[in-house]
């Protein structure tokens, strides 16, 4: 793995200021990692990975990655496992039935909704018997964009997601470290350090309203260019009254 000189300020200060700013990683703070085997939560490992060996917080926390198998064929979980090897920790795999009891069972004609309840479900319980306090997933600015934009033109709602949520139920928090970093900076970072990337062969990938969101949001940036920084400005002035009410 490399480091450059921009590498503090496109990811870490922003990540940084992101957990200071929302108090999302706090000292003795044990982290489960959501790790889909995408290029988000990938990153996040890498970036949480770093800043925790660094002491970059100025206190000690510790990670625990954990990834659910969806039950979908041919989706070789290995890459991921020897990454999170790599970096010193075992990947936590979780076997579940999510798949067909959406596709199969419930035979669900927009699947993602269901998909995700179950997902987080599965994914906050597993945390907790581990021991963790908090759940860290991959979800980035473009993310708090999209979701912004879909509460507004499908109900008519003017927020997005907060970046720290207590989940009673549960009794962990679940916190959103990369919620300061636009998606394309991501990309350019999983692409240059090559971090693995696991196929995802789910029938409703890239077929969903978001997507559709991800569309209309590139389409602003166009005309708008600093329409992220914006977005980033206005998340950092709001408060729970005025930006976040919806919650989780």
């Amino acid at each position: 793995m490399s480091f450059k000189k921009k590498d503090n300020q496109l990811y870490y200060n922003p990540i940084r200021r992101a957990i200071l700013n929302h108090q999302l990683i706090e000292a003795g703070d044990k982290v489960a990692i959501g790790l889909s085997g995408g290029k988000d939560s990938t990153s996040l490992l890498y970036f949480l990975d770093t800043i925790s060996k660094q002491e970059r917080l100025g206190f000690p926390f510790e990670i625990v990655p954990i990834s659910l198998d969806m039950g979908f064929e041919d989706v070789n979980l290995q890459p991921l496992i020897e990454f999170c090897q790599q970096l010193g920790y075992p990947l936590e795999v979780v076997p579940t039935k999510i798949a067909e009891v959406v596709f199969d069972v419930r035979k669900e004609s927009s699947p993602c909704s269901l998909c995700a309840k179950l997902r987080r479900g599965i994914l906050y319980n597993k945390a907790r018997e581990l021991g963790c306090n908090k759940v860290a997933l991959g979800h980035h600015l473009d993310d708090a964009i999209e979701t912004y934009f879909m509460n507004f033109l499908f109900h008519g709602k003017l927020n997005s997601f907060e970046p720290k949520s207590y989940l009673s139920k549960t009794e962990v928090t679940l916190i959103r470290p990369l919620l300061y970093i636009p998606e394309q900076e991501i990309i350019r970072f999983v692409k240059r350090e090559a971090l693995p990337v696991i196929f995802n062969p789910c029938p409703a990938d890239k077929k969903t309203k978001r997507e559709e969101i991800k569309i209309f949001v590139e389409n602003i940036a166009k005309t708008y260019p600093d329409v992220r920084q914006k977005f980033l400005l206005g998340m950092e002035q709001g408060t729970k009254d005025n930006f976040w009410p919806i919650g989780k």
